[in-house]
């Protein structure tokens, strides 16, 4: 009998195994425990993606966010949303999402990656994580916001809290309750201050956007930067340091990409489906019904599995191998349907350069896989901590 806990620290260190066996046994799998099913399946992680109807997001996509306190749960974001009102949200945040702007933004992420690189230059050492891969994502959002260089490190650090799971609780520990609150009220103060004073960033434009010629509430404003500053930074963190921690591990493919920096992007694609940073989301039953000849009930979790989906050896043949040299079309790091992650073109673009500079500057770099520290989260996978060493360039 298969059992799978979202909060087990031993299944975040490898999840893989578990995916594996509930893919082949119970692909279609209930906790009764917790009170959650879970689809490992690509083809039915898919379905759970674009069947907003049966699966709404009404709620939220963590299997926590019941356990949020009231000031808490006012963060839920165009995420917790589905059409048609989803479709009006996104498409006037999406303006700050275009190609153009997207493209745009190359000089700048290149000229920070150089930047924090060429700190650590003499030192010959860093801690990737904290000195490279967290800052450059939180400067580009913090930059689209308006967010000021002297506040992010201290977001950056409420995000990290938020995320993290305490070793034997399943739910969110009240540091991350304390942190969510933190980072709710200081948008709160943002947007206020928007509204008296506009300036160029997306909170401004939110704060003068309309929809059906009706202003957004303070409200759906907060949600959707609270939402930016977590998922447009934690995530292409954990993809930075998945990309390098896979690359070492895998000598000749490392050798192929430092003589072919062509193959960079496909680096990208292949750690997104072979590691992903976002591992599961949360989707609930919108009544009941039967999917797959299980009986689902209105209000059930249903965890959609994307670490599994990508892993589907259905959909990609030897899927534990990690080949830059792969289709890697129908991997669903990025969700599918309605809800398709609005920063992937951005995220690919801050990994593509900030990947570039690594190579270019630090090709050689040692990681100390002893000292690594994981995340520990249910939606999220990745480092905390990646310590490394290089020679001089």
């Amino acid at each position: 009998m298969i059992h799978f806990d979202p909060f087990d620290y031993e299944f975040h260190e490898n999840p893989y195994p578990t995916y594996r066996a509930l893919r082949g046994e119970a692909p279609i799998y209930w906790n009764e425990e917790i009170g959650f099913w879970a689809f490992s399946r690509h083809a039915d992680v898919l379905e759970g993606f674009k069947d907003w109807e049966h699966f709404t997001n009404t709620g939220g996509i963590s299997l926590e966010v019941g356990e949020l306190s009231a000031d808490s749960t006012a963060v839920l974001s165009i995420l917790a949303m589905d059409p048609p009102r989803h479709d009006r949200i996104r498409a006037l945040v999406s303006k700050g999402f275009t190609p153009r702007r997207v493209a745009d933004l190359e000089p700048s992420i290149r000229a920070r990656a150089v930047r924090y690189l060429g700190r650590m230059r003499d030192a010959l050492r860093m801690e990737y994580v904290a000195d490279f891969a967290a800052r450059i994502p939180m400067d580009v959002v913090s930059e689209m916001l308006g967010v000021p260089e002297s506040d992010r490190d201290e977001l950056r650090g409420w995000s990290d809290t938020i995320l993290h799971r305490e070793e034997g609780v399943r739910g969110v520990p009240p540091a991350g309750i304390a942190a969510s609150s933190k980072l709710l009220h200081y948008f709160v103060k943002v947007v206020a201050e928007r509204r008296r004073r506009p300036g160029e960033d997306l909170a401004s434009a939110l704060c003068a956007a309309e929809i059906d010629s009706e202003k957004l509430s303070d409200k759906d404003i907060i949600a959707f930067l609270y939402l930016m500053i977590i998922a447009g930074n934690e995530t292409t963190t954990k993809l930075l340091a998945n990309a390098v921690y896979w690359l070492q591990k895998h000598p000749a493919m490392r050798k192929e990409v430092s003589e072919n920096r062509a193959l960079i992007p496909q680096w990208v694609e292949e750690t997104l489906r072979f590691d992903n940073s976002t591992q599961l989301m949360a989707r609930s039953v919108t009544d009941d019904f039967s999917y797959q000849g299980h009986a689902m009930r209105r209000g059930q979790k249903v965890l959609l599995l994307i670490g599994s989906a990508n892993r589907d050896e259905l959909v990609f043949p030897n899927p534990d191998l990690f080949d830059l040299h792969r289709d890697t079309s129908q991997h669903l790091s990025f969700g599918r349907g309605t809800h398709f992650c609005l920063g992937a073109a951005l995220a690919r673009l801050e990994a593509r350069v900030a990947l570039e500079e690594v190579l270019r500057r630090i090709p050689d770099y040692e990681i100390d896989e002893a000292r690594c520290v994981r995340v520990h989260s249910t939606n999220v996978r990745g480092f905390a901590a990646l310590p490394m060493s290089f020679s001089a360039r």
